[in-house]
């Protein structure tokens, strides 16, 4: 007999071939009826699976978070099943869950359009209604290949074949039709619900590879309610309209071309706003961090030095020229990120412990070879700029350094209306550098750092554990940041790194006069600069507060009558340092107020010859049909007064 511990804190004993199914059963009928699966000791395991051992058991019923992945995998085997039915002669290859959903890619002469999807979906419902259990059975290489084979399904020989020896061939089947597949699965295809929906069709190579076969990418969500479905539906109909390269070029801010892929064509009002950030951004660490800048090009022998060179070539841009002096090739590469010239620069001169902590900012150009399919507006781009800091102080200092870090970042995340934020420790992975004494030091002080911004915050702070995500070179934090219509936005980072301070031989001398390895603390507020005005595009759907629009008011004539009354109050707007614009055209004043609606100025002052006459304005905001007439003077300090960036709303409170 073998003992099992419940949630509950009780301890029962079982014969090991007791199923997750009898387990469930012999709790309560009603219990047995909602379970979809069970884990022990945390792993996810298949109802029909022997316990086998002892340990912490959980039985998983279609409420539980846990269950939504296994729902998502079932309804891709359920598509696939689907297909084949629909599409006799069709060949399956692979069909994962992703995040929000799943794909499968078919091998078919004749590619899928949208239209398919409809039919698929039907015959999905009808597949899912039969309620066919799901069944496994383990195979020999042998028989798998040769059923495989005999089916026609060349896709699944290949896969089979990569399985390493000695690796159960685990087949899933629902009814009468089966595919290779590691599980688990739930009990039937009824638990999977109906909440689905085929979402697009897509080209994917098999495997990845441009000189494999073109396959077919059918991507579908999936959810355990409907109303999950409708609001996952409805809030990507939201990011839709919200999508920063659309709203982009309706704002006239940026556009790209393939004459630079990857890099982005700045114009002039989405240079100001990139130029009104990196300035707030100034702002904030002024004071605190020396900003610096490191050169843009660096001979090939640095790379190697930080071991960028080695493992990370692909991704850099270099060119080799020739050295008119010595006649010899030199290999120079554009720099793909900051940290190894802010190491030089803190080389550069003995440092004491006095000094410490070193802080060194830069808004540092930086350049990596992304592949074209991976680009995506401002969201991911070759060229960007990085809001990129380095920190260099002593073992006791580590801890009070990565608390004023997380204060900075949290807040100038509610400077920009993120409310919620979560922080996860990312621990030590497999392949690291560095001994485990300075793993356990620096996972202990963070994983005190961690506590510390929970209880600070009163839980408003969520934290978390991201078990062997850790970079090679120490563990981090990250700071997830959530947006108006829900998504969330990895954005910051506080990285420990044992290793470039090594590599360069970087040293303080410490109190007792002798050389000692600085903790070097890499900081990202926004992280990529372009990627988060992308976020605050999309966040605020073009509608920016008033200190960060590129345009901030419009002064719009009625008449021409009111021309040089408008010059006038825009010169004073001006005068007091906001972005103003005048629309004199021989116009109605309802298209002009359209027009820049959906340009997203956020104020437009109407003038007519009554506003001329008693030096008042007409007052519109984006957003609303009220209008308001205020006197000119009144309007000229609400408006400046709302234009100050919050920062400095702080300091003048003060």
């Amino acid at each position: 007999m073998i003992d099992l511990q419940f949630p509950d804190g009780s301890i029962r004993q079982y014969a090991p071939e007791t199923t997750g199914a009898d387990i469930a059963m012999g709790i309560s009928k009603s219990l047995a009826k909602k379970a979809v699966a069970y884990a022990l000791d945390g792993e996810v395991r298949d109802l029909a699976d022997a316990v086998g051992q002892g340990g912490k058991l959980e039985i998983i019923t279609r409420e539980d978070p846990r269950a939504l992945e296994l729902i998502r995998h079932d309804a891709a085997h359920v598509m696939a099943e689907a297909v084949q039915e629909l599409w006799p002669g069709t060949q399956v290859t692979i069909g994962p869950v992703i995040e929000n959903g799943f794909y499968y890619d078919f091998a078919r002469d004749t590619p899928f359009t949208p239209d398919d999807l409809p039919v698929i979906e039907k015959k999905m419902v009808e597949i899912i209604r039969r309620n066919a259990p799901f069944t496994k059975q383990v195979w020999t290489r042998d028989k798998a290949r040769q059923v495989f084979a005999d089916k026609g399904e060349a896709f699944k020989v290949e896969l089979v074949d990569a399985i390493p020896e000695g690796q159960d061939l685990k087949i899933y089947s629902q009814g009468d039709w089966f595919d290779l597949c590691r599980g688990p699965h739930m009990a039937s295809t009824g638990q999977i619900g109906e909440n689905f929906k085929l979402m697009k069709v897509a080209g994917a190579y098999w495997r990845g590879d441009s000189n494999n076969p073109m396959l077919t990418r059918i991507y579908g969500t999936a959810w355990a309610t409907a109303e999950e479905l409708k609001a996952y539906l409805h809030m990507l109909e939201e990011a839709e309209k919200r999508d920063h390269r659309r709203l982009g070029r309706e704002m006239d801010l940026f556009h790209f071309q393939e004459e630079g892929p990857g890099v982005v064509f700045w114009h002039g009002k989405g240079w100001r706003i990139f130029q009104t950030l990196v300035a707030y951004m100034r702002r904030r660490l002024a004071g605190t961090y020396e900003e610096v800048n490191a050169p843009q090009v660096l001979d090939h022998s640095l790379w190697e030095t930080s071991g960028h060179w080695g493992w990370y070539r692909n991704n850099m841009f270099a060119v080799t020229v020739a050295d008119e002096e010595s006649d010899d090739d030199r290999v120079f590469a554009l720099k793909p990120m900051n940290c190894p010239g802010h190491v030089m620069i803190f080389k550069h001169g003995l440092k004491s412990y006095r000094e410490l902590p070193i802080r060194l900012a830069e808004f540092g150009s930086v350049h990596r070879y992304e592949p074209s399919g991976a680009l995506h507006g401002l969201m991911r781009v070759r060229g960007f700029t990085q809001d990129d800091a380095h920190v260099f102080c002593t073992d006791e200092q580590l801890a009070a350094e990565c608390l004023r870090i997380n204060d900075l970042i949290l807040s100038v995340y509610r400077d920009f209306g993120f409310e919620e934020v979560v922080v996860k420790l990312s621990t030590r992975p497999d392949k690291r550098v560095g001994s485990d004494a300075l793993w356990d030091r620096a996972e202990g002080v963070m994983s005190e750092v961690l506590e510390t911004i929970r209880m600070q915050s009163g839980g408003r702070i969520k934290t978390g554990i991201l078990e062997g995500e850790g970079a090679f070179y120490g563990p981090k934090f990250e700071y997830t940041l959530k947006d108006a219509i829900g998504r969330d936005w990895q954005c910051g980072t506080t990285q420990v790194d044992f290793n470039l301070p090594e590599r360069f031989g970087a040293f303080y001398i410490d109190q007792s006069s002798e050389k000692r390895q600085p903790v070097m603390i890499h900081r990202a507020v926004c992280g990529s600069m372009e990627r988060f005005l992308g976020i605050l595009i999309e966040n605020f759907a073009g509608h920016f507060p008033l200190w960060l629009a590129p345009v901030q008011v419009v002064v719009a004539t009625i008449t021409d009558e009111a021309d040089d009354y408008a010059r006038e109050v825009a010169q004073r707007f001006r005068r007091a340092g906001l972005h103003v614009e005048t629309d004199l055209r021989n116009e109605k004043i309802n298209y002009k107020v359209r027009e820049h609606s959906l340009a997203k100025v956020p104020v437009i002052l109407v003038c007519g010859r009554r506003e001329a006459e008693e030096n008042t304005v007409n007052l519109r905001r984006l957003g609303s049909r009220d209008q308001q007439s205020l006197p000119l003077e009144e309007a000229l300090a609400r408006l400046t007064e709302e234009a100050v960036p919050p920062d400095l709303k702080r300091e003048r409170a003060a």
